[in-house]
């Protein structure tokens, strides 16, 4: 792990040059103790700080931001009465003041010499927090070496975003303390900021050099309006190709066909993957996102056709992870993308016993009572379970190649005729391909494969990104309630004559 910083030092590294103003006032007065009263005039000299916590506001890339630093020199950080007050008094601000929120806690948790009371803060910092965030305003976390307890437990768990320092030690219980009650050594590894990442709780592990570039990005899909997005004029349909059903699938099937990875690297900027559920769950097969295609923001959740293997299906934990892409999208009133790119579900005992079917359950029940714009993607292969999860949407744009079924035309086959032999047949009497879909309603806009989007990627991303650009412009110049209403219209007419 590189040298640690203290709480100005990292705020002069990541905020614009001398652009940081403090918010703080003096601390209150809580050491009736003369001990701890001494004690805290120790740690005020050692640390040059008045409490363990800092903020204030200041220009990051030239955006207004506010920000909330621990200073582990004092007190390892702890987090007392005088300083959640303090963090409590500068959260409400930056939510009165309209502004995006940037915390690095650094801390051993809650403040021992002040007790119940002090631990009790976290309540307090919590809910401001998360008035902050139901005010449609963005909260990012950069999690410092090392952050354990109350403090990991309440406002460092609670990010839109929340990236870790590279070696950092976070978890709830800290090591030594855990080696004095128990009297063996924690687990090595475990609660490092690499191990998390691995396990879905953190979305990225990043060094302070890094850190003011991935926040703008960040903030530029968070913060962008729609009142100042012009309108996208929608891009000429081009006629599409006579060709079968089943050739249709073959082709969505080739393995260098483009996925979700290369349409945003192509198509899309500003994009800040995120990672896992926040839970302690992180599928491959599904990518998380924050993206901006041309000038329209959104949270991005696709199917990954390159992490999807026959070992390695599309779990329920795929799904749990969407279903977090969905509530930042609620939350910050973003559009969503859902991106279909799959061969199925997983069918296995490991995905009955963990909900696969709940999980389908939810994520259409959360797509379609979504208050924000949403957007579905028919990119390739659209099978089953899987599929129907994330295909709800308020406009539907599909590949010319794309395809959706209840299950695989063989699997069709086989329960329809007890042989996968007449897959091509069933396929085509199923209308599995995007333009009988778009016949049925079920696709609002095809985008052309000029032979095949796999012998043009670059061509074929660069028009599925123009598609994209201008479907979610006319999604956020549409009147809220008009659009929850049609999307109810869409699904609660579909399949009824006229």
């Amino acid at each position: 792990m590189g040298r640690r910083y203290g709480a100005h030092e990292l705020l002069d590294k990541t905020l614009d040059a001398g652009s940081f103003s403090s918010w703080d006032s003096e601390p209150l007065d809580v050491a009736a103790d003369p001990g701890y009263a001494a004690e805290l005039a120790a740690a005020r000299e050692r640390s040059g700080c008045d409490e363990a916590v800092v903020t204030g506001e200041g220009l990051l890339r030239g955006r207004r931001v506010a920000v909330l630093a621990c200073e582990f020199g004092f007190l390892a950080g702890s987090v007392g009465v005088a300083a959640a007050e303090r963090l409590t008094a500068a959260v409400e601000r930056a939510t009165a003041e309209r502004l995006p929120l940037l915390a690095a806690p650094a801390s051993g948790g809650t403040r021992m010499q002040e007790g119940t009371v002090a631990f009790l803060t976290m309540v307090k910092i919590s809910a401001a927090i998360a008035a902050h965030k139901a005010a449609g305003l963005p909260y990012l976390v950069y999690l410092r070496h090392p952050t354990t307890g109350g403090v990991l437990a309440s406002w460092g768990s609670q990010g839109h975003v929340t990236v870790a320092e590279p070696g950092a030690l976070i978890g709830f219980l800290g090591p030594r303390v855990y080696e004095q009650l128990y009297g063996r050594p924690f687990p090595e590894g475990v609660q490092s900021a690499e191990n998390l990442y691995r396990r879905g709780l953190v979305d990225a592990v990043l060094g302070v050099e890094d850190l003011p570039a991935t926040a703008e990005r960040a903030l530029n899909v968070l913060l962008a309006r729609a009142d100042t997005l012009p309108a996208v004029p929608a891009p000429v349909e081009e006629p599409l190709g006579e060709v079968s059903a089943w050739e249709s699938i073959t082709r969505s099937r080739r393995r260098d066909r483009p996925g979700v990875r290369d349409l945003l690297r192509r198509a899309a900027g500003d994009v800040v993957p995120l990672k896992g559920t926040g839970e302690g769950e992180a599928d491959p097969g599904l990518l998380l996102a924050l993206a901006r295609f041309g000038g329209a923001p959104c949270v991005l959740l696709g199917q990954d056709r390159s992490r999807q293997t026959s070992e390695h299906p599309l779990g329920p934990a795929a799904l749990r992870e969407a279903r977090r892409g969905m509530r930042i999208a609620e939350e910050l009133n973003l559009p969503l993308v859902t991106v279909i790119d799959t061969p199925g579900a997983a069918l296995s005992r490991e995905a009955e016993e963990q909900g696969m079917a709940g999980q389908i359950s939810r994520c259409l029940t959360e797509l379609v009572t979504l208050r924000a714009p949403t957007l579905a993607v028919l990119l390739g292969q659209g099978t089953g379970g899987g599929a129907l999860a994330l295909i709800p949407g308020d406009r539907v744009v599909a590949a010319e190649h794309a395809w959706l079924s209840p299950l695989p035309p063989e699997g069709a086959s086989a329960i329809v005729h007890r042989t996968t032999d007449r897959a091509a047949e069933l396929a085509e009497l199923q209308g599995v391909r995007s333009a009988r879909l778009r016949e049925d309603g079920i696709v609002d806009r095809i985008v052309a494969e000029r032979g095949d989007a796999a012998d043009e990627p670059e061509a074929f991303c660069a028009r599925m990104g123009a598609a994209l650009r201008h479907e979610l412009a006319a999604l956020l110049h549409t009147d809220p309630e008009r659009r929850l209403g049609s999307r109810h219209d869409r699904y609660r007419r579909l399949g009824l004559p006229g």
